[in-house]
Order: structure tokens, then C-alpha cells, then sequence
């Protein structure tokens, strides 16, 4: 229904600070087409796109691509989700977007922006690896149905644990292209990046070298000696967890 996984847009009001915020992390630039009158950029770690849109949207937004969208929005609302917004018609390009249960903003687009970069994605940016996206969400029950109906498998039966390495209230949903995950909101109240390193001093270390500032507060008290987080000029926060 959703077609395959584009990017996380995000809105930023200086798209200039926001692209050295991630090339300054290891992320490369993506050649970007024109379909965009605003300014936008795509950066890649090789696992995870973040498209920074200059222009005001409800962001973020997961963001995915299926051709001839127009033609498939009765599909969407026979599923029972009602549309946020659409774009369509032969003189615009055709986008069209909704939310989760949980009220997360998902946009599919009739074609790609960008161009892939010719990155590994064996080659992790100072973050570390990318694991997944987590979003924070009441009933993970709902929220894991509507994810499954798209086609997202959940790694576990039971409507969230903790697992092995993360010591929270955790469901993960898989797929080809993006792997995502749902949390409490009172564990965070925020959509998390979540990255994994095998030497957490070391990447602290990298990253304070670069001028890179840590939160001041983690996620419910998690061990400060394994875990940190950031911030990026959009907002986006990026938990960064041991490998």
C-alpha cells in the first residue's frame, strides 16, 4: 500500500546549518532532482535518508514512494485511514498523507527526489549503526496492526518487551527497506533515532571532538556511561545505545 521507504522528512528553517549538522556526523549528500520549488537536501549514512525540507509541513514525516499514488487513494481510506492532505492532478506532483494511530504524519509520493548515493552501508556514520526508528505510542496494539497491514512484520508476539540490549517497553516491526519500533511515551515522548556502537567512550569522545553536544537529559534515566543522545537542529533527536 505504501510502496517502498523514501526518506524522514524533516523541516528546518536553515537548511544550510541542518546539512553540515549531519555531514558533521558522517552522512553523505544525495543529489537531489528539482521537483521542490523550497530548498531540500538528502543525507544518507547508508541505512537511514534524512530529507531536510527549507518549508513548513508537520514534521517528521516518514516518507514513501509509490507510483500512480492518486489512482491508489481509495485503497488507503477502504483500510479506514483518513487523508491528512493530498496533493494530485496532472499539473503538480502528486503526494498524499495521513497518520499512524499514534499520530505519526506518513506522506507517499508518486516518484522519487533524490538520486541513491554511492555509499556502503557497512560504513557507519559517528552515530554508529542505524537499528531503527522508534515512535512513541499508547496502544501498540493498534499501531502494530495498521504498521502490519503496510506490510512491517513484528519481531515478537507479545505487544511490546524488553529485550536484550534495550531495557525498555519495546516493539520492533521490520521490513525491507525501513525497520521501525514503538515505545511508551512516558519513556519518551519524542520519535527516536536509534543507533548502536560498539564503544560508546570512544564515539562520546569523536563526537565531542567535532563540537557535537550531547543532551543534557536521556531517556528515562538510561546508564549515562552506555547510553547518549543528540540533537539536531530540527529537533530530531538520535539515541545513541551500545552495540
Amino acid at each position: 500500500m505504501l510502496g517502498r521507504f523514501l526518506e524522514l522528512s524533516l523541516a528546518t528553517d536553515d537548511i544550510r546549518a541542518s546539512v553540515e549538522f549531519y555531514e558533521r556526523l558522517g552522512f553523505t549528500q544525495c543529489v537531489t532532482s528539482d521537483v521542490w520549488s523550497h530548498p531540500y537536501g538528502a543525507l544518507t549514512d547508508g541505512r537511514m535518508v534524512i530529507g531536510l525540507h527549507q518549508y513548513r509541513f508537520e514534521s517528521p514525516s516518514l516518507t514513501f514512494v509509490r507510483e500512480d499514488i492518486a489512482r491508489h487513494i481509495a485503497s488507503i481510506e477502504a483500510a479506514g485511514i483518513e487523508i491528512a492532505f493530498r496533493r494530485t492532478g496532472d499539473e503538480v506532483f502528486n503526494e498524499v498523507g495521513f497518520r499512524d494511530p499514534a499520530g505519526h504524519m506518513v506522506t507517499v509520493l508518486e516518484a522519487r527526489t533524490f538520486s541513491p548515493a554511492d555509499r556502503d552501508r557497512d560504513r557507519p556514520s559517528l552515530c554508529g549503526d542505524f537499528v531503527e526508528y522508534s515512535l512513541p505510542a499508547r496502544d501498540f496494539r493498534v499501531t502494530r496492526q495498521q504498521w502490519e497491514g503496510f506490510g512491517f512484520v513484528a519481531l515478537t508476539d507479545e505487544d511490546g518487551m524488553e529485550l536484550e540490549g534495550i531495557p525498555w517497553r519495546h516493539l520492533s516491526l521490520t521490513s525491507d527497506h525501513l525497520n521501525l519500533a514503538l515505545h511508551a511515551p512516558r519513556f519518551f515522548d519524542r520519535p527516536l533515532l536509534v543507533f548502536t556502537a560498539g564503544d560508546p567512550a570512544d564515539r562520546r569522545a569523536r563526537l565531542a571532538a567535532l563540537d557535537v553536544p550531547l543532551a543534557a537529559d536521556l531517556p528515562a534515566d538510561l546508564d549515562r556511561g552506555r547510553y547518549a543522545m543528540i540533537e539536531s537542529p530540527e529537533g530530531l533527536a538520535m539515541l545513541l545505545a551500545p552495540g
